[in-house]
């Protein structure tokens, strides 16, 4: 089994309420609880190092503190305490507050999944790694770990199957994808465009129903940005940003009701 830095195992993090849903919406992959490492001296190894999968699919950063207590280090490795409260749910925050919620949803509206349902290692936690943790691994007897990086390839045929099965599963009328990946890698597939931009990038096109057959089901296509952009979170796009903003503020609301 892969396990994070500290020896956490990596899990799927998928839809625990299989009931049919009006919606699916779908993600890239999993994030992870985050830990800010202190030394043994106080000072701050590494801000934001990723230590467990999350309790729970899109996950809005409940309980961080209990998660992390209870993972035991070596005294002389220092202690993880939780990372600054903008990097723990920040994605299931925003999905509530800028997806759901606009569209008059709630989360027992929604089945959620994601390309990748596991954590992946980015660039910036590789980083944070070869720097801080590989270094001192064995003179502070750190638990090797195994945590696979962001792949190419981030629905392979197989993945894109239980993906389907999924959605079947949820039986829902509306599909809402985060972002160019969940179109590129699965629902191009079934006909669609694989860029956000290609349904509109302007205020009057972004944010609009499409019709889509999958699996022999008619449903409607609801191509929006990223978390990333909605939330304004680290590196993003204003642009997107903007018109996500523009849609909350004119056009998500009785959307989906809608002929």
């Amino acid at each position: 089994m892969h396990c994070f830095p500290f020896g956490m195992p990596v899990r799927p993090v998928e839809q625990q309420d299989r009931s049919p849903k009006r919606v699916f919406v779908l993600g890239v992959y999993a994030s992870a609880v985050h830990a800010r490492w202190l030394g043994h001296d106080g000072r701050t190894w590494v801000n934001a190092l990723a230590v467990a999968s999350e309790p729970e699919i899109f996950w809005r950063g409940d309980d961080a503190h209990t998660i992390i207590a209870a993972i035991q280090i070596p005294p002389a490795a220092g202690k993880l305490i939780p990372a600054s409260p903008s990097l723990n749910g920040p994605s299931g925050r925003t999905l509530d507050d800028k997806f759901l919620a606009p569209l008059g949803l709630e989360r027992h509206d929604a089945w959620l999944c994601d390309l990748l349902p596991e954590s992946r290692k980015n660039p910036g936690q590789a980083a944070a790694l070869t720097r801080a943790y590989d270094p001192v691994q064995n003179e502070l007897g750190l638990p090797a770990y195994d945590w696979p990086p962001v792949p190419e390839v981030l629905a392979n045929s197989q993945r894109c199957a239980e993906i389907e099965q999924e959605l079947c599963a949820a039986a829902p009328d509306v599909l809402i994808t985060l972002g160019d990946q969940p179109l590129r890698w699965f629902v191009s597939k079934f006909g669609s465009r694989d860029r956000l931009s290609d349904y509109g990038d302007g205020e009057e096109t972004y944010g609009r129903l499409h019709p889509l057959c999958i699996a022999g089901r008619n449903l409607n296509l609801l191509p929006l940005v990223h978390p990333r952009q909605a939330g304004g979170l680290g590196s993003h796009s204003q642009r997107w940003s903007a018109l996500h903003q523009y849609w909350i503020d004119n056009r998500a609301a009785g959307l989906l009701n809608r002929d």
